[in-house]
Protein backbone atom coordinates (compact mmCIF):
# COMPACT_ATOMS: atom_id res chain seq x y z
CA UNK A 1 0.00 0.00 0.00
CA UNK A 2 1.59 3.18 -0.78
CA UNK A 3 1.08 6.55 0.28
CA UNK A 4 -1.33 7.65 -2.19
CA UNK A 5 -4.08 4.62 -1.26
CA UNK A 6 -3.30 5.12 2.47
CA UNK A 7 -3.66 8.98 2.49
CA UNK A 8 -7.38 8.08 0.23
CA UNK A 9 -8.33 5.32 2.80
CA UNK A 10 -8.14 7.99 5.85
CA UNK A 11 -9.45 10.72 3.73
CA UNK A 12 -12.96 8.27 2.39
CA UNK A 13 -13.24 6.51 5.98
CA UNK A 14 -13.32 9.67 7.71
CA UNK A 15 -15.68 11.32 4.96
CA UNK A 16 -18.11 8.10 6.18
CA UNK A 17 -17.24 8.19 9.86
CA UNK A 18 -18.34 12.04 10.00
CA UNK A 19 -20.30 12.96 7.54
CA UNK A 20 -22.87 9.68 6.99
CA UNK A 21 -25.04 10.19 10.21
CA UNK A 22 -27.34 6.99 11.33
CA UNK A 23 -26.48 5.49 8.02
CA UNK A 24 -26.70 1.36 8.76
CA UNK A 25 -26.40 -0.64 5.71
CA UNK A 26 -27.28 -4.79 6.33
CA UNK A 27 -27.11 -3.97 9.96
CA UNK A 28 -23.56 -2.76 9.52
CA UNK A 29 -22.88 0.96 11.11
CA UNK A 30 -21.15 3.33 8.36
CA UNK A 31 -19.47 5.40 11.10
CA UNK A 32 -17.97 2.08 12.63
CA UNK A 33 -16.91 1.35 8.86
CA UNK A 34 -15.68 4.66 8.37
CA UNK A 35 -12.64 4.60 11.45
CA UNK A 36 -11.79 1.57 10.26
CA UNK A 37 -11.28 2.43 6.95
CA UNK A 38 -9.32 5.52 8.30
CA UNK A 39 -7.52 3.53 10.49
CA UNK A 40 -6.49 1.07 7.82
CA UNK A 41 -5.07 4.37 6.33
CA UNK A 42 -2.52 5.58 9.16
CA UNK A 43 -1.29 1.72 9.67
CA UNK A 44 -0.47 1.60 6.11
CA UNK A 45 1.04 4.81 6.15
CA UNK A 46 2.97 4.35 8.76
CA UNK A 47 4.23 0.94 7.38
CA UNK A 48 4.82 2.67 4.17
CA UNK A 49 7.10 5.33 5.57
CA UNK A 50 9.08 2.81 8.03
CA UNK A 51 9.32 0.40 5.38
CA UNK A 52 10.45 2.94 2.42
CA UNK A 53 12.00 5.92 3.93
CA UNK A 54 15.29 4.54 4.45
CA UNK A 55 15.74 3.49 0.74
CA UNK A 56 15.55 6.69 -0.13
CA UNK A 57 18.28 8.51 -1.22
CA UNK A 58 18.94 12.47 -0.16
CA UNK A 59 20.51 14.71 -3.24
CA UNK A 60 24.55 13.90 -3.35
CA UNK A 61 24.17 11.13 -1.75
CA UNK A 62 26.17 8.77 -4.73
CA UNK A 63 28.26 6.17 -4.55
CA UNK A 64 31.63 6.91 -6.13
CA UNK A 65 33.69 4.30 -7.41
CA UNK A 66 37.32 4.53 -7.31
CA UNK A 67 39.93 2.90 -9.43
CA UNK A 68 42.14 -0.26 -8.22
CA UNK A 69 45.47 0.11 -7.24
CA UNK A 70 48.04 -0.02 -9.95
CA UNK A 71 49.84 -3.53 -10.27
CA UNK A 72 53.75 -3.62 -8.86
CA UNK A 73 55.88 -2.52 -11.37
CA UNK A 74 58.55 -5.62 -12.55
CA UNK A 75 60.96 -5.80 -10.23
CA UNK A 76 58.83 -4.40 -7.03
CA UNK A 77 57.14 -6.35 -4.78
CA UNK A 78 54.81 -5.27 -1.92
CA UNK A 79 56.69 -5.20 1.20
CA UNK A 80 57.23 -9.09 2.70
CA UNK A 81 54.52 -9.91 5.87
CA UNK A 82 56.56 -12.28 7.49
Amino acid sequence: MGIGVSIALIAIGLIMAFAMNDLSVLGMDMNVVGFILAACGVLGLIITLVIFAPRRRVPGDHYTQQAPPAPPQPGQYPPSTY
